[in-house]
């Protein structure tokens, strides 16, 4: 079972976890952590500046983890979601879950991509 943690109010939080789970499953990961954090303008642009070297606000952001514990749940990382800058939420939430599975739009042949919007669609 993946366990989400929702940190932020952005989007309820049963909505959070269901497209978190959705978008893990769908990439073979049923089980693990995972945790959602909605910020702010300023707190996004930082962690898009310290890990990216963009000095600028973005949507989403991943930090990938994917270790087992042998106290507890696989750890697959933080997805972090700036509402301000973010047109879909759930699409955001997905497409951040879907990079700590491993996937990567930037480097497959648009598979991400659609499995994300797939997986938007059954939210929806």
């Amino acid at each position: 079972m993946l366990e989400v943690e929702v940190i932020g109010d952005a989007l309820p939080e049963p909505l959070v976890c269901e497209a978190a789970e959705l978008a893990a499953a769908s990439a073979g990961v049923d089980d693990g952590h995972v945790a959602v954090e909605f910020v702010d303008a300023a707190r996004i642009t930082e962690l898009n500046a310290a890990h990216r070297g963009k000095p600028e606000p973005t949507d989403v952001l991943s930090f990938p983890i994917d270790e087992d514990d042998a106290f507890g749940p696989r750890e697959l990382g933080d997805v972090v979601i700036c509402p301000e800058h973010t047109r879909d939420l759930v699409e955001a939430v997905v497409h951040g879950v879907l990079h700590l599975t491993g996937m990567d739009h930037e480097t497959d042949a648009g598979e991400m991509l659609a499995l994300q919007a797939e997986i938007v669609g059954w939210v929806r």
